[in-house]
């Protein structure tokens, strides 16, 4: 599977979070629920990351996962601590730390960072932030399909 990912678009000049991919401050992206959410448990290590930034319509850059941590049901104290503890990875800001302060994260380290030439991206009103895919081409204009979640169920 390829998984699109939709960075935050807020933060001074320089410090948007698809900035920090790109030139290599960023190496890690969290998502985060009350319950177990896309991506959690939906993606692994050698699959294929798309980043674009929210709110434009560009498919800007692409990463290879590298490792993948799912935690589920975690206390105050251990939310804190895993974000902390991989801090350095993930370049979170005060703000963002609070949005991730969640019980179930999906923490999802990359490496091989690479821009691209921008794709059109094609947004259908159904979408989340966090889109699994079987090929880049299915969001792509010109080349795209009716999207749907089938791809983000677990397996039975």
């Amino acid at each position: 599977m390829i998984h699109l990912v939709y960075c935050d678009n807020t933060g001074k000049k320089g410090e948007r979070v698809l900035d920090k991919i790109v030139n290599g401050k960023k190496t890690m992206v969290v998502r985060g629920a009350a319950g177990r959410k896309i991506p959690h448990s939906r993606v692994f290590k050698n699959e294929r990351l798309y980043f674009m930034e929210k709110g434009s319509s560009r498919i800007a850059a692409t990463a290879l996962v590298k490792q993948v941590e799912n935690y589920v049901k975690l206390t105050e104290e251990e939310i804190t601590s895993t974000l902390e503890s991989n801090q350095s990875k993930l370049a979170l800001s005060e703000k963002q730390k609070k949005r991730w302060h969640k019980k179930c994260l999906c923490l999802v380290e990359f490496e091989q960072v690479e821009e691209i030439t921008p794709l059109a991206f094609d947004h259908q009103g159904n979408m989340d932030d966090w889109l699994i895919l079987e090929k880049i081409e299915d969001v792509v204009v010109g080349t795209s399909i009716p999207y749907n979640y089938d791809k983000s169920k677990f397996p039975k």
